[in-house]
């Protein structure tokens, strides 16, 4: 491999890596998959990073195409990210998550439903994930480059689904009040992140919308 290709698998690894962000994902999955076993809970980690790579593969190949067929911006994107963020964060610091498994649901109904929403969309594959893909896809200019983006996102997948296998371990070793616990702090977290991406969306819209005027 080319030194400008490693550079540019560099670039990409560290960019999707940031935005998806496997380890941010860990305390929603782990709190929506408490009542299940372990199968189940397998099967919600696959179907959520299968959601979230069919997302960003379709995304990374029509996305420019998508944003201008519908008239929509990335900011948009961003803005309706951080009003689902911030309504999941604030359930999960009264400890509890609208998505709980009831008891006329069967299991495969409830691990459909959470896999595709919230893990799958908007918390895997979300706008900053999202945005990263876009603008790599443009910048890779070259057959193998855009095999090299695609692999480094199929890597970063792969690392997500193995920590969310793992992290069954994480709701045995807390108990029921360390999850408790878990669960309020990261709702506060969720809550900060959902705020940025609001001010990240509404900065340039509101922006564009008094710039003329003068």
């Amino acid at each position: 491999m080319s030194r400008p290709l490693l550079d540019y698998g560099l670039l990409a690894f560290v960019s999707l890596f940031t935005m998806v962000n496997p380890v941010g994902v860990l305390p929603v999955y782990v709190t929506m998959t408490s009542e299940l076993d372990a199968r189940a809970s397998r099967g919600v980690a696959a179907r959520a990073v299968g959601t979230a790579a069919g997302v960003l593969v379709v995304f990374a190949l029509t996305g420019q195409l998508i944003f201008h067929f519908f008239a929509i911006s990335v900011n948009s994107l961003r803005v309706v990210g951080g009003v689902v963020f911030f309504v999941m964060g604030y359930e999960m610091l009264q400890a509890r998550l609208s998505r709980t498994k009831h008891d006329e649901e069967t299991v495969a109904e409830y691990v459909e439903d959470v896999a595709i929403t919230p893990l799958g969309i908007p918390i895997i594959a979300g706008p900053g994930a999202i945005t990263s893909v876009i603008l790599l896809m443009d910048a890779a200019d070259t057959l193998p480059r855009r095999a090299v983006l695609l692999s480094v996102l199929a890597a970063i997948l792969a690392i997500t689904f193995a920590l969310l296998v793992a992290a069954r371990r994480v709701t045995s070793f807390l108990g029921a009040a360390g999850n408790k616990v878990l669960l309020r702090l990261m709702g506060l977290i969720v809550m900060v992140i959902a705020v940025e991406y609001l001010v990240a969306g509404l900065r340039p819209i509101v922006a564009s919308m008094i710039g003329p005027a003068r």
